[in-house]
């Protein structure tokens, strides 16, 4: 039985989450009451949408079929019904943040580009009001989901099936979703822009819809699940470490992580009311002020939060770290990925004498930009382990992830103003429509690379909690690096990033060819396409990125969920504890690498295409464009991914302790 406190804690906890999905619901009816775009402009909207869901609905076939028989493993093998069971939920709760949030996303387009007739600001709210649906939906969907299996079984450790679900769904989602995004953006660019000279969002070219579909699948659904899975898996380990690590009140220690991500969805909720353009100020000032408002206000609401659980400030200051290392890290992707900084406005220098000298600059300032990522993490560790031990790594992730609810919002935010843009364009909405919507887009860019560098960034963390978790489940005292098992382990492990980045990436670049292919037959056979007289068969070019995605999906899922299994039966619990931590060291800097070599690609290429060392259709502008091709499967497949690789191979070993030993 729980005691006052603790229901009270709990009965707080289910009311936050509610605030939670009460708050995405009024915002998605907000959205949808909002005018929408002409006929013309609504015909390519619906046309995204149903390609969108169409997707989804084929992806999730596939993921459930997976799911299912993951179940049956989990249920004969470990002989744990209730471990399936929960496997099942998480599953099924992830996946419902997916599908909600773009179907949002999907229909908050064409309002977005209507809204930008009006003013900046009008586009801007509507845009991230769809953002803010999905951020509400994870959160609250997440914390729902893990406070009431524990309030229906009181045992931390069994919710590990609950984090299993999410990582599961996260990873098809991902892997899935930035398959398919990739294969069509750098087919659309190659044969738009640099063979026939014709702007990004072009109705004439038959790869844009499918573009446009891949925004939704990759940036929203994809990320979505991505950072449900982080949220679920820092709580569920956070909770398991207190039981374990803080003998001195384990009932409260369990209930703080709960405790804290509930206080921040209400100031994430807080947060989106400071998100408004200001005269003079810039569209990515006004999603700053949102998300430096809501740490501020989480700063607040943890002290007396901690100060009333276990009264133990050495918490507190743990907390603050984390939370202040997801900003550090933030800030960094933005100064290394933004078009208005030194690095990518480098990149574009370097474009102007050739594509070769694009890609070495933009090899280089990927590279470099993983220093103070690392450093951040490496001292947030360090710091939270010296004033609060174990259990304060453990609420530094909570911490970090905290006010995952307006930070999600502002990466999402991106596929929308993405995609208002390109309904812009194709429905010649007008001149004045189209820069505004372009000031959004081009912010979007910036929000998308500073999320993707804070969920890389909370997933190593995650990792390491979860790794602490995997040592205490196996009694292990220490990993011996001079054991000659622990070494293959390590060699393995830092193997496993590259191997899994090379799949993907193989897999966008063959799925690429393929919608180039299509695109030039189109060009070449459908007479009038060239001079916009005739349309083209966008069906096809979608059909071409579903058929990749799905195909290619399936080995990278079970080369995760396998290898764990089989170095842990074959070599044992130390090797597998050295495969953990050379996937989570190489996976985290590799990921890193990845998404701010792709972001700083993307952005110098829009650098360039605003004027600058001879603008579009110059030498330079095709120059970044191959570099941006490059970057596209960095930044959107390949290294987004390799969070789920982290944390999914530390739960699946959490799991699946009970056959090592």
């Amino acid at each position: 039985m729980y005691a006052a406190d603790e229901r009270t804690i709990l009965a707080f906890v289910f009311l936050c989450c509610i605030i939670g999905l009460g708050f995405a619901f009024e915002l998605i009816r907000f959205i949808l009451k909002q005018q929408d775009a002409s006929p013309k402009v609504r015909e390519i909207a619906d046309m995204i949408h149903k390609g969108a869901l169409s997707f989804l609905n084929k992806e999730y076939e596939v993921m459930f079929a997976f799911m299912i028989i993951v179940a049956a493993v989990l249920f004969f093998l470990l002989k744990s019904p209730l471990m399936a069971v929960l496997f099942i939920f998480g599953s099924i709760c992830s996946a419902i943040s997916g599908r909600v949030g773009m179907h949002v996303s999907t229909r908050a387009n064409s309002r977005t580009a209507v809204a930008a007739e009006k003013s900046l600001g009008d586009g801007l709210k509507i845009a991230f009001s769809s953002g803010v649906v999905m951020g509400m939906f994870v959160v609250s969907i997440g914390l729902l989901g893990v406070a009431f299996f524990y309030y229906l079984y009181q045992d931390p450790q069994i919710l590990f099936g609950f984090a299993f679900g999410a990582s599961f769904i996260a990873l098809f989602a991902r892997v899935g979703g930035g398959i398919y995004t990739k294969a069509a953006d750098v087919g659309a660019d190659l044969v738009g822009k640099v063979e026939k000279g014709i702007p990004e969002d072009d109705p004439r070219n038959p790869v844009v819809i499918a573009d446009n579909v891949g925004d939704n699948v990759g940036d929203v659904a994809g990320m979505g699940a991505d950072l449900f899975e982080s949220y679920v898996a820092s709580i569920v380990a956070a909770m398991v470490i207190g039981a374990t690590f803080y003998p001195a009140n384990p009932q409260m220690a369990v209930l703080l992580p709960l405790m804290l991500s509930a206080i921040g969805i209400l100031c994430s909720i807080i947060g989106t009311f400071f998100v408004k353009v200001v005269e003079g100020k810039s569209v990515f000032h006004a999603l700053n002020k949102g998300m430096f408002a809501a740490s501020l206000i989480m700063v607040a609401g943890s002290y007396f939060v901690i100060n009333g659980v276990l009264g133990d400030m050495n918490l507190f200051w743990a907390t603050i770290v984390g939370l202040i290392s997801g900003l550090v890290i933030g800030l960094s992707t933005e100064y290394y990925t933004s078009k208005n900084q030194k690095p990518t406005q480098g990149i574009a220098k370097a474009s102007t004498t050739g594509a070769g000298t694009n890609l070495i600059a933009g090899l280089a300032i990927g590279m470099e930009s993983t220093i103070i990522p690392v450093l951040a993490i490496g001292f947030t560790m360090m710091f939270s382990y010296n004033v609060a031990g174990m259990y304060g790594v453990a609420i530094a992730a909570v911490g970090m992830l905290s006010t995952l609810g307006i930070t999600l919002a502002a990466e999402t935010y991106g596929a929308v103003a993405d995609n208002a843009q390109g309904l812009a364009e194709m429905g010649k909405m007008g001149k004045k429509v189209l820069e505004r919507t372009g000031e959004l887009d081009a912010i979007g860019n910036t929000t998308s690379a500073i999320g993707k560098g804070f969920a890389i960034g909370s997933a190593a963390l995650t990792s390491v909690v979860l790794f602490i978790d995997y040592v205490h489940s196996t009694g292990i005292e220490a990993i011996d690096i001079s054991q000659p098992e622990v070494i293959m382990g390590l060699f393995i492990g830092g193997l496993l990033p590259f191997v899994f980045s090379s799949l993907l990436m193989t897999s966008v670049g063959k799925a690429a060819q393929e919608m180039v292919e299509e695109a030039r037959r189109q060009f070449r056979t459908i007479k009038g396409l060239m001079q916009g007289k005739a349309k083209p068969d966008v069906e096809k070019c979608i059909a071409i990125s579903t058929k990749a995605a799905l195909y290619n999906m399936a080995l990278p899922g079970v080369l995760i969920v396998t290898v764990p299994i089989v170095v842990g039966l074959t070599l044992g619990p130390e090797a597998l504890g050295g495969v953990l931590v050379g996937s989570t060291v190489t996976g985290f800097m590799l990921a890193l690498f990845m998404a701010n070599a792709g972001g700083a690609w993307d952005n110098a290429k829009k650098y360039i295409e605003a004027g600058n060392f001879g603008g579009k259709g110059s030498d330079a502008h095709k120059a970044a464009v191959v570099g941006d091709t490059v970057g596209d499967p960095f930044k959107d497949t390949a290294g987004p991914s390799l969070n789920i690789l982290m944390k999914l191979m530390s739960i699946v070993a959490i799991i699946f302790v009970p056959l090592f030993l």
